[in-house]
């Protein structure tokens, strides 16, 4: 069975947040945390795990990413708080 995972990444001063999706969560946040994706994450050191969820079905995955990028700041920001309403990393202990 294969897994992918929607996730959204911001910075420490919770000012940017950033969508993707990925096959491999643990290494797409390692790659964020360690700066390694050029372009927007990268200037504005998203590498924060805020939110995570996961999809069997690749397509699914990615219009659920798409339909998280159109959505406005304050409720990508309320969906952040269903799980993690602090704003914490949730990958500070995976590395």
């Amino acid at each position: 069975m294969h897994r992918y995972w929607v996730y959204i990444v911001g910075n420490k001063g919770a000012t940017s947040v950033y969508i993707g999706v990925t096959n491999d969560i643990i290494r797409r946040i390692a790659e964020h945390k360690m700066g390694e994706i050029p372009g927007f994450t990268q200037r504005y050191k998203c590498d924060r795990l805020l939110y995570f969820e996961e999809h069997i079905d690749i397509k699914n995955a990615i219009a659920r990413e798409k339909e998280l990028k159109g959505w406005k700041r304050e409720r990508k920001e309320s969906l952040i708080a269903t799980i993690n309403p602090h704003r914490l990393d949730l990958a500070s202990d995976w590395f």
